[in-house]
């Protein structure tokens, strides 16, 4: 069992050495060095408690105009990724209910990430596969203006996917299991 400075600073280097490393989001790294990615880790079993934490780091959030994005690790529950998109899928409804559609939207990254019609030992799952299962809050209006400077946004998914691919599984799980 790791300690939370242990997963906060595991999930730092995940970003740094995979997103940021094969600049899996071009926007990553101002928001590392500029110190403003708030993370929570979530060691609940009880999906109830892991909403409440999503729900409350929301609320946090509209009083923190500073605090662009944020993470929860979930280091004991989702093992599973059926379960996890479950916990997916529950966290878009509460944030259209608590009226945060428009204002906040949800990033998912997990373990056995795999994106639909694709196979699992498809490389390109790991430009979403993480070292624990998280839920990533961004502010929308933040996406909005960062892709504004960014020349053809719509391009980054499939670059991604080039580049996961063109990197292979073997390399691609390599960099994430060095994260832990």
């Amino acid at each position: 069992m790791h300690t939370t400075e242990e997963v906060i600073a595991q999930t730092k280097k995940w970003i740094t050495d995979v997103v940021i490393g094969c600049n899996f989001c071009p926007f990553a790294a101002r928001e590392i060095k500029r110190n403003s990615i708030n993370y929570i880790v979530d060691e609940s079993e009880d999906i109830a408690i892991c909403l409440h934490t999503f729900i409350t780091e929301c609320r946090r959030m509209d009083n923190d105009p500073a605090a662009e994005t944020s993470f929860i690790v979930y280091t004991n529950a989702f093992e599973n990724f059926d379960d996890y998109l479950d916990l997916v899928s529950l966290a878009e409804a509460l944030l259209e209910r608590e009226g945060y559609e428009g204002i906040y939207q949800v990033a998912s990254f997990h373990p056995q990430y795999c994106f639909e019609d694709t196979r699992e030992n498809d490389a390109a799952n790991y430009t979403n596969r993480s070292i624990y299962p998280m839920l990533h809050i961004l502010r929308e209006e933040s996406i909005e203006a960062a892709l504004e400077h960014y020349a053809d946004p719509e391009s980054i998914p499939k670059r991604n996917v080039q580049f996961a691919r063109q990197k292979g599984v073997v390399y691609m799980k390599m960099l994430r299991d060095a994260c832990l």
